[in-house]
């Protein structure tokens, strides 16, 4: 459903807007991701609690990352970061600064309603929307918030990925091209 109000270009997006532009499963996946920083004590859903959630939720990430041992390799750091590894992170704010992946379609600043969000993972939902968009989408799914996550370097869930093996920057490829694909198809 299409917003009544026109967006004015370079105002931030709205919680409210990002939640009605992502598919069902997706909505489950941010719901699991607060769900998982509330009960680990986090002050911010980052974006490793995105890509923990993604995994658990969505089969197409899973395919995504690789064969079922790399999935299991990426899963164990995430629970040990649960558990104890991202104790570092405990009372720190993500902020990457990544640039913005798709030109318009990631504002940075001020995200009033967007509390309690790693400013990372908020770009990284922006992007998501954005990469849907650029395929004709109205909805992201899964595999946009998985591509925009793995293109910031800097992110906690890219470092994650990366003690797991995954080559971030591989992926990213790899999840491009499958989007000129899709979109050209």
């Amino acid at each position: 459903m299409q917003s009544p109000t026109p967006r004015v270009p370079g105002q931030p997006v709205t919680r409210t807007e990002i939640d009605a532009r992502l598919t069902v499963e997706l909505g489950s996946v941010v719901s699991a991701a607060r769900r998982r920083a509330l009960r680990d004590g986090d002050r911010q859903i980052d974006t490793a609690h995105l890509l923990h959630s993604l995994i658990e939720t969505d089969s197409e990430v899973r395919t995504a990352l690789g064969d079922v041992a790399q999935v299991a390799r990426v899963l164990g750091y995430l629970v040990q970061r649960s558990i104890g590894y991202g104790l570092r992170w405990q009372g720190s704010v993500e902020d990457s600064g990544a640039v913005p992946l798709v030109r318009g379609a990631v504002v940075r600043g001020s995200h009033a309603d967007m509390s309690g969000w790693s400013p990372s993972a908020v770009i990284a939902l922006e992007g998501a929307i954005g990469r849907a968009g650029l395929r004709g989408d109205h909805r992201a799914g899964g595999v946009d918030l998985l591509a925009c996550i793995a293109a910031d370097r800097a992110c906690r869930a890219v470092e994650v990925l990366g003690r797991a093996g995954v080559d971030a920057e591989l992926l990213t490829e790899r999840l491009a091209a499958s989007s000129r694909h899709v979109s050209q198809g």
